[in-house]
């Protein structure tokens, strides 16, 4: 009995050992199936995976497009960057040895700071930047005593250079780092020190001088760093943009107007390429770049001449006498007068209860057209306004090109402002009065136009009538830009602005006769070279008038005025006088008169501009040296 028990525990025991036997086979067999299936049969697809967790793909940040002149002149190039970096996990104790780099390169506190702060948001291996734009002798410092420097590093890239710095600033613009807002997803702007334009040619254009970037494949350990490089893609560099301007006629352009606060601009006017456009004062774009001190900020925004101001496309200012030209225009047009026809100036011109004086004290007599253009005289201009109207003076401006903007390629530009009965009742909720008419025909009141603006109406009104309009990229056959974008280029023809051509010689010729007959108000001016005489209008325009208490305190011109109250200077002109090529606009902002400021400064850039004939062609001229 006892002997079957035991058997028949021994029979339980072997059923339950070969239960677990066979349990345990099947599992290593199920475990054996799993990898082989996994290294056999799926092999290339965990090759894969695993190559995505030790290989990384970087970007290689592109050099960026040159922007040249007309002639080939290099304005905007790259040039090599010295820059030292730290590791942390190299560098120990980093507070001593940041200490240590600044008594050999200027280091200053605020970049310590900036460092501390990035160490902090990055892994202990990745290369922090902490100075850029090494001199070669602070390079050889950190060099000579590299011992002594732990995880500091030199390390060598590309930066902006602008060989021309102030000269063409408003222009070129320039390129900073990249802010959080800009961020777009694109990863090439998520790089270490990586660059865009953020004014200028530079904004405008930064998509097509940016170029496409490159590609590193790199092994990587299981920190994420870098153990080696696998291969390697370069990328596609930045497209060379070549633009209308002249550099020479441009330094030219600044030089003349000097300490001024003041804007030029000179165009072609036939085909609106734009050959200088100078706003005075600059600033040093290179300093962007390299990034400025809180002082050097705070004194471009506190200097009351605006340096980082575009005056030539962002300035506005009543155009004064440099207006009338519309309004005689205008008056043609709608045959509210002839060019023979004469009014009488006595010096003032009454309407109800107010009177509206001339310059000319004791008036001009009795004044046609072209004396009235000549001698800029006010009561004929006010008269010429009564007639028309405020809407048919706005009619014509805007055919000029006034009181819009006009698709510069710049951007900052601003469209003026020419009023109409609608726009003050839409704006101010008043209406028009007839007095107001009478001051915009002479380009007061609340008209503004851009220094743009005058040079694209001067061109209109001398070559034919065409509606030219400005642009800074060169527009030639076979260049390859209009695969860019239709915005690079502008329209291959201008419409006619569908003026009588009589009309538009007799306000041509006026113009003549404001600086090449005596009594002009810019005879003094004029130039006297044969073949290159020039036409023009003077204008002054208020900015306000000296009050009673002024007066009473002994301030009796408007040069006796604080600078920032005192009247700007203008002077809009042409040349040659016989076949128009080149005009220019030229604002002097609190420089008085026009016929005494503006007027000879415009003089000497036509003729420079006539001399050099930009739109004939010059050679190339060398690169500056960069001083320093």
């Amino acid at each position: 009995m006892l002997k079957d028990r035991d058997q028949e525990r021994q029979k339980v025991f072997t059923r339950r050992a070969l239960l677990l036997g066979g349990a345990q086979l099947g599992m290593v067999g199920a475990l054996l199936g799993r990898l082989y299936y996994l290294q056999v049969v799926e092999a290339d697809r965990y090759r894969v995976l695993a190559d995505d967790n030790r290989i990384n793909i970087r970007l290689l940040p592109p050099p960026r497009g040159e922007i040249v002149d007309r002639f080939g002149m290099p304005l905007a190039i790259n040039e090599k960057n010295y820059r030292v970096v730290i590791v942390r996990e190299q560098a120990g104790n980093v507070p001593a040895t940041l200490e240590r780099l600044g008594r050999l390169i200027d280091l200053p506190e605020r970049e310590v700071r900036r460092v501390m702060r990035e160490m902090k948001r990055k892994r202990a291996f990745v290369p922090i930047t902490a100075r850029e734009n090494l001199t070669w002798e602070e390079v050889s410092r950190v060099e000579v005593n590299a011992p002594d420097l732990p995880g500091i590093a030199i390390e060598v890239g590309l930066t902006r250079f602008y060989p021309y710095s102030e000269t063409l600033a408003h222009v070129l613009g320039y390129v900073a780092a990249v802010s959080e807002s800009e961020l777009t997803g694109d990863p090439l702007l998520e790089l270490p020190d990586f660059r865009i334009g953020k004014n200028g040619v530079e904004r405008t254009y930064d998509e097509y001088l940016r170029g496409k970037a490159g590609t590193s494949q790199v092994e990587v350990n299981a920190l994420g760093r870098v153990i080696r490089e696998l291969s390697r893609e370069d990328g596609t560099p930045g497209r060379r943009i070549e633009i209308t301007l002249d550099m020479e006629l441009q330094r030219y352009a600044m030089e003349r107007i000097g300490e001024e606060s003041a804007s030029a601009v000179i165009l072609d006017v036939h085909n609106g390429d734009v050959l200088a456009l100078a706003s005075t004062p600059g600033f040093d774009p290179n300093a962007f770049n390299r990034g400025l001190t809180p002082k050097e900020w705070e004194e471009l925004i506190s200097n009351e001449r605006g340096p980082l101001t575009n005056k030539a496309i962002a300035g506005q200012y009543a155009p004064g006498s440099t207006y009338k030209m519309v309004v005689a225009l205008a008056a043609l047009d709608a045959g509210v007068t002839t060019p023979n026809q004469r009014v009488f100036c006595p010096g003032h011109m009454e309407l109800g209860d107010s009177r509206f004086h001339c310059w000319k004290r004791h008036g001009h007599g009795h004044m046609d057209m072209r004396d009235a253009m000549k001698q800029s005289c006010d009561v004929y201009f006010y008269e010429m306004a009564k007639r028309l109207g405020i809407n048919r003076i706005a009619a014509m401006s805007e055919r000029l090109g006034l009181g819009q903007t006009l698709g510069f390629d710049l951007p900052g530009e601003r469209s003026g402002l020419i009023p109409s009965r609608e726009w003050k009742q839409a704006r101010l909720g008043k209406s028009w009065h007839q007095g107001e008419t009478l001051i915009a025909g002479i380009g007061q009141g609340y008209v503004l136009t851009t220094p743009l603006q005058l040079a694209v109406m001067t061109a209109r009104l001398v070559n034919g009538g065409i509606a030219v309009k400005p642009h800074l990229i060169r527009r030639e056959a076979g260049d390859g830009l209009g695969a860019l974008g239709s915005n690079l280029v502008p329209d291959s023809g201008f419409p006619s602005m569908g003026i009588s051509a009589e009309h538009l010689r007799i306000v041509r010729e006026s113009m003549a006769a404001v600086t090449n007959e005596q009594g002009g108000t810019a005879y003094r001016a004029r130039i006297t070279e044969p073949g290159m005489e020039m036409g023009g209008k003077t204008g002054t325009a208020q900015v306000r008038r000296i009050t009673m208490a002024e007066r009473l305190a002994g301030v009796k011109k408007n040069e006796d005025l604080p600078w920032k109250f005192r009247d700007h200077a203008l002077f809009v002109g042409y040349a040659p006088v016989n076949m128009p090529r080149y005009c220019c606009a030229v604002i002097v902002e609190h420089g008085g008169g026009g016929s005494a400021v503006a007027a000879p400064i415009a003089r000497d850039l036509l003729l420079e501009t006539q001399r050099r004939d930009p739109a004939r062609g010059r050679p190339l001229a060398a690169l500056p040296r960069r001083e320093g």
